[in-house]
């Protein structure tokens, strides 16, 4: 059999990620390959670090992006602060938070589970009360915002928590940096990792990380070599530390270029007017669909205005649904995942997607589909209410 050149379709996409790419981003990525110890591109790394200390919020010395995605990220944070026997507490809330525990279980740790209904944030009285049980806990685990379900949690008051029970803390804000307010310094997060799929606009592939001060002593403290050798942060650090560049892996250099411009990009928006843009295309979003008779699995205090959990209509097939959309508009929504198969779809408004254009093309799209299905729906009215709400805000 004879290949020729892979053309993907064009997709509009509006799932739980991979978002949009701005075409800025992949104009970046096309360009000369270079090589990873080259004079030109350690000067870049260095403006990526500095660029990610903004998009963090914080001055951490150690924030660099780890050369895989955001579960790569979440492992590093694991291997590297957590030695085997050491208790984490873990706060489930979705799918995410359960591969946390798989994490500290596969490295030889001991995860205490606390746990909150899927579609509600973590709480921190539960935590409380657990690290006032387990007083020999050494990292507290959660997930900022929980993709599976479109909560957003409290990382503040979590890591505040933790802390005066001598805790250090993991997050995983994979789909709340560039999206939602993050404010690694002012909230006292010591071990951070995300994914460069999402709110920033890039492609898939790398985990912006960030660690603090007291997460680098334990590190350096370990009494044991970190599980991992190609997540060793000791390692990494040598080629992504300042000065001279010890060879580590050869780096992913035009995805890093990518990154490069979407943290630009972010940095000329402003991260505040980011999270300005994902609530109001939010609000925008949500009008429609209320208006059209839909409603959400998280309540609106807690509620992601990057993913949006949207319950389904009674006989309404999701799966028919997402197939319809994909394939007779290129518009990709994503599905329930675990316990919320079959009962939500994910409507994802992230990064470059945070638009009014793909706000109207969905409501559109979404109310001739379930029209056709015999949906219970209102028709006619998603769009104009979709419209005056972005007016108001």
């Amino acid at each position: 059999m004879n290949y020729s050149s892979f053309n993907p379709p064009v997709r509009t996409l509006m799932g739980p990620g991979p978002s949009d790419v701005h075409p800025r981003v992949l104009t970046a990525m096309a360009r000369p390959t270079i090589g990873h110890l080259d004079p030109a591109f350690v000067s870049m790394m260095e403006e990526i670090k500095t660029l990610l200390q903004y998009a963090f919020q914080t001055g951490n010395s150690l924030t660099l992006p780890i050369s895989a995605p955001g579960s790569a990220g979440m492992e590093a944070c694991f291997v590297n602060l957590m030695e085997p026997g050491d208790k984490v507490i873990v706060c489930t809330n979705g799918v995410f938070g359960g591969r946390m525990k798989e994490n500290i279980e596969r490295a030889g740790g001991v995860a205490v589970i606390v746990e909150d209904a899927w579609g509600t944030p973590a709480d921190p009285n539960k935590l409380e009360d657990m690290l006032k049980i387990h007083r020999d806990t050494k990292i507290v685990a959660f997930v900022h915002a929980e993709t599976s379900t479109g909560v957003l949690s409290d990382a503040k008051k979590l890591a505040e928590v933790a802390r005066r029970h001598d805790c250090l803390t993991i997050v995983d804000t994979v789909t709340s940096l560039g999206g939602s307010p993050l404010k690694v310094d002012e909230w006292g997060l010591d071990a951070v990792y995300s994914g460069s799929q999402k709110c920033l606009s890039c492609t898939p592939g790398l985990s912006p990380l960030t660690l603090s001060e007291r997460a680098v002593d334990r590190i350096k403290k370990r009494k044991t070599k970190v599980q991992s050798w190609f997540l060793d942060l000791n390692l990494v650090m040598g080629y992504w530390g300042s000065g001279k560049r010890v060879y580590h892996h050869t780096a992913p250099i035009n995805p890093l270029y990518g990154l490069h411009e979407a943290l630009a990009m972010l940095q000329e928006e402003g991260l505040e007017n980011a999270w300005m843009r994902h609530q109001q295309h939010h609000l925008a979003l949500r009008s429609g669909l209320e208006a059209m008779g839909l409603s959400f699995l998280v309540k609106e205090r807690s509620r992601l205005p990057q993913l949006n959990a949207v319950l389904m209509p009674e006989g309404v097939d999701d799966a028919i649904l997402r197939s319809r959309l994909l394939n007779e508009y290129n518009l990709e929504i994503g599905a329930g995942l675990g316990a919320l198969a079959g009962k939500v779809v994910r409507i994802g408004l992230m990064g470059y997607g945070a638009n009014m254009k793909n706000v109207m093309y969905c409501l559109e799209a979404l109310e001739t589909v379930l029209a056709d299905m015999r949906a219970p729906i209102q028709k006619g009215v998603a769009m104009n209410a979709a419209q005056s709400a972005a007016v108001l805000n």
